[in-house]
Formats: structure tokens, sequence, C-alpha cells
């Protein structure tokens, strides 16, 4: 008797070894950036053209950007990275039009280079804290990723995935923490948590 995913999987596409797919990391535990950085460096790693776009995240306090800016050449050439965000973190309470204005650009950019088919993988790092605090709207999101090209792998983390989203998304990971050193009042720790 078959599997019941593997047979749901099957018919989302038959040659599903030759397919994109959209996946999502979400979930209050650590590590949802970590994940989809740790897929976006095996791809580099296969040579695909990789997209990293960082909603809500400007600055260049981050370690990841530091590492990426040490790639060799053969492996940098292949990666774009764009910050949509300003150098602090963005809640609801918080939130400004220049905040909007940075996030709206970096979706401009996204949609662009999925319509245009320019990458093979697409991180779309903190992209559910954006929809989840109503800066991008979730149908117009859900309509772009429906009609990306076949053979693109889009990857969408942060806290709050839109229940749209998860419907349309082949992978979904919740990452819920079990037990984490920030409730004993360790701040976050460069090259761990940044």
């Amino acid at each position: 008797m078959m599997d019941k995913n593997l047979k749901n999987a099957d018919l989302i596409n038959p040659s599903w070894e030759q397919h994109g797919y959209i996946q999502i990391y979400t979930g209050n535990g650590k590590g949802k950036t970590t994940a989809s950085l740790g897929l976006a460096m095996r791809a580099l790693g296969r040579k695909w053209k990789v997209l990293i776009v960082m909603f809500t995240k400007g600055g260049d306090n981050y370690g990841e950007l530091k590492s990426f800016k040490n790639l060799s050449d053969e492996i940098s050439n292949n990666l774009t990275i764009v910050q949509a965000g300003l150098d602090r973190i963005v809640y609801a309470h918080n939130k400004s039009a220049d905040d909007e204005k940075e996030i709206k650009q970096g979706w401009e950019i996204t949609k662009k280079a999925i319509q245009n088919d320019e990458y093979q993988l697409i991180v779309l790092d903190e992209i559910n804290i954006a929809i989840d605090l109503k800066i991008l709207d979730i149908d117009e999101v859900i309509e772009v990723l429906k009609n990306k090209p076949k053979d693109m792998e889009i990857v969408l983390t942060g806290r709050n995935a839109h229940k749209k989203a998860i419907e349309i998304a082949h992978l979904v990971s919740e990452i819920k923490p079990v037990k984490h050193y920030w409730n004993t009042g360790v701040s976050a720790r460069k090259g761990i948590e940044y």
C-alpha cells in the first residue's frame, strides 16, 4: 500500500525530482533562518543561482553576511543578497513608513526575479513576518508563488506563517522551542544568533 503523503506528492508533480517546490520554515523556535541559509549554501555548492531577500533585516551585523562576503568568486558569483529592512527589529508597535518602503522594495525585486526566472533558489527570509505585519499582501504573495517557474525552489521563513501560504507549500517545517537559554537571561550571541 502506497504512503498517502507520497501519493499526494506524486499528484502535485509526477516528475518530483526535477521540480522546484515551495518550502516554509516557521514556528517560535530558533533555526528558521539558519536552516534556509544552510539550504542556500548547499545549492551554491551545486552551482545554483541563489537569491536571498532578507525582509525586516538591515545593517551589516549578521555573521552570515560576513561569511557570504568571503566566499570564493566561483560561489559568490551565483549569489545575490538583498536586505529589505532597516537596522532594527520590526514589530507591530514600531513599524514605520520606512520599514514598509524597504520591505515593499524587496518584494518588487523578488517578484521581478521570480517572473524573469533568474534564480534556481530564492530564500525569502522573514517574509512571514512582513505578511503577518500586513506590510505585504498575502493574496499577492500567493499569486506570485503559484505562478513561479516550474523548476524554481522558493523558501519562506519567519514566525506566524499565514495559513494560505501553508496551504500552497509543498514542505512546511514548524520549529518549536522545547528549551532555550534565552529563558535564563542569555542574550543573543555573535556567531550563534547573528
